[in-house]
């Protein structure tokens, strides 16, 4: 976790996001950086714009509440289905930024 903590560090510094600044900012806050997890968490992000996710993330947030009502409806078995497979593939993509 300390690994995206730093990305999003760094991020918002407006450096770029590289293996070497990462374990710098890990080992700034006193956690013993692993290459490895810093080489993951950089690969993950590769061509990201983590600004541009932060805000559709919150807006997410925002218009989640007032599209709860809409939807009074019981998704059927099928579309359960598809959306666990979704959240399974989309917990799969992000497990290796949290190790």
């Amino acid at each position: 976790m300390e690994y995206v903590y730093a990305a999003l560090l760094l991020d918002a510094a407006g450096k770029d996001v590289n293996e070497k600044d990462l374990m710098e900012v890990v080992k700034a806050a006193g956690f013993s950086p692993d290459e490895a997890k810093a080489k993951a968490v950089v690969e993950s992000l590769k061509g990201l714009n983590i600004k541009e996710i932060i805000k559709n993330a919150q807006s997410m947030q925002v218009a989640a509440p007032s599209a709860a009502p809409a939807a009074q409806a019981a998704p059927s078995k099928k579309e359960e289905k598809k959306e666990e497979k979704k959240e399974e593939e989309a917990a799969s993509g992000l497990a290796g930024l949290f190790g």
